[in-house]
């Protein structure tokens, strides 16, 4: 039996020191990975402040002029997505942290920021998304009315929101002040609506798919309902049956 002084032991600490000299590289890489700032961009349900039927900032939010407009009660609220501005620094920890939440989304840096823009023309474009899906929310409102865009004028407006998700709100205020339910009552029924989806002329609505319907229902607050469309006159047509108590549908689809 070897004795106490023979070099086992010190062949075992040999490899002890060689695993904790490699194990300090791959401590110092986390540590790096921990403070050094990730391409990537947090999001988050924004609020609901902007009514389209009322006013935003002192300025109505829908103007039309042509025509007699209705007075309208009731709320068509554009829900808003709130994102880590392009020059945020996104750690480590807000990434995994986002990952776990339900109410946060992490996504790539170039998926929500082109490449290569400044601060400043990544709000023109935002502020070009918007005016064009005013644009196209008009057009698609004035088309379900059967109008002409030459005698019938709207003015949308909106101040310190981009982007084109607001079209399908638009409209729906546009159709509620000009032609409400086409019985002499709102829209709206006087509920509050809240909505997104982007808009064509056409009526085609985007950006709100049928498939989401179940994990956007896992988080649904008690007392909502969510009614999925994919065309302007399914919206309508569910605020109508909406307001007179008939079924409606509903997610999951």
């Amino acid at each position: 039996m070897p004795a106490p002084s023979q070099p086992v032991p010190a062949a075992k600490n040999h490899r002890t020191r060689t695993l904790a000299v490699c194990a300090a590289p791959v401590v110092a890489l986390l540590v790096a990975a921990a403070l050094v700032p990730l391409p990537f961009v947090i999001a988050r349900p924004g609020s609901t402040t902007a009514n389209v039927l009322g006013e935003h900032k002192g300025k109505p939010v829908i103007t039309i002029n042509g025509t007699a407009t209705r007075r309208t009660s009731g709320q068509l609220r554009m829900t808003t997505i709130e994102a880590t501005g392009p020059n945020v620094d996104i750690s480590l920890a807000d990434v995994v942290d986002g990952w776990f939440r339900t109410d946060r989304a992490v996504m790539p840096h170039d998926s929500v920021y082109p490449p290569g823009q400044s601060d400043e023309e990544i709000e023109r474009h935002n502020v070009a998304d918007m005016k064009k899906s005013q644009d196209a929310a008009a057009e698609a409102a004035l088309r379900y009315l059967h109008r002409s865009p030459k005698d019938v004028k709207v003015e949308l407006s909106l101040a310190d929101v981009g982007g084109p998700s607001a079209g399908l709100l638009f409209t729906l205020g546009v159709i509620d002040k000009l032609d409400g339910d086409g019985r002499g009552g709102d829209l709206t029924g006087g509920r509050n609506i809240a909505g997104t989806g982007t808009i064509e002329p056409d009526g085609t609505v985007g950006a709100v798919p049928k498939d989401e319907c179940s994990d956007a229902s896992a988080e649904l607050p008690k007392g909502l309902r969510l009614i999925p469309v994919t065309e302007l006159k399914d919206a309508v047509a569910s605020l109508k049956d909406l307001a007179a108590g008939k079924s409606v549908p509903s997610c999951p689809a």
